[in-house]
């Protein structure tokens, strides 16, 4: 096989690389950016609610709460509409929380501290789904995110397998008729 055919193989394997490397690829979010999880400055109740729809959420992104003495909790919608606290899906505070995006739809986040909810210090975050395996969900869970991962690997590859292998065979029938082997 001639150079220039090998060098264009192995420059269509490394944008097919890189293309399934960005299909998959997450984020984390640090909530609030330098402000983090606290009440919010002079009664911006909607602080934390603008911050998240500035954001575009996808399945296997994960939000990173940084707080003192304080928590965080995953809570039903009613719950979050009214402030309470009492039956939450997830709790923590640790001070450093990192909640996994495992599920498209809404997540309803507040303050565990007495009287920080009121004040502003909760938010709706939307997951996006990017993928027909991932429907919009009303399922409330917080495990990790590996199996969505895992199915997006794979949706992706069982996507890309015909186009590389149809390029490929164009290529190859390409340089096979100009003698270039």
């Amino acid at each position: 096989m001639s150079s220039f055919c090998r060098q264009v193989l192995m420059s269509l394997m490394i944008i097919c690389a890189s293309f399934q490397l960005i299909l998959g690829s997450s984020f984390e979010f640090q909530v609030g950016d330098h402000m983090g999880w606290s009440v919010p400055r002079s009664k911006d109740t909607k602080f934390y609610n603008d911050w998240a729809s500035e954001k575009r959420f996808k399945l296997g992104d994960s939000i990173l709460f940084k707080y003192r003495k304080d928590s965080v909790m995953e809570v039903g919608e009613a719950e979050y509409k009214q402030c309470n606290s009492t039956h939450p899906i997830f709790f923590s505070n640790t001070g450093n929380t990192v909640f996994h995006l495992d599920r498209s739809g809404y997540f309803y986040f507040i303050s565990g501290a007495a009287g920080h909810c009121s004040k502003g210090q909760r938010m709706i975050v939307k997951v996006l789904g990017n993928d027909p395996f991932h429907p919009p969900s009303s399922q409330k869970s917080s495990s990790s995110a590996t199996i969505s991962s895992i199915s997006l690997a794979i949706f992706s590859f069982v996507l890309l397998l015909p186009v590389v292998a149809s390029v490929n065979f164009l290529f190859l029938s390409l340089c096979n008729s100009y003698n270039l082997f």
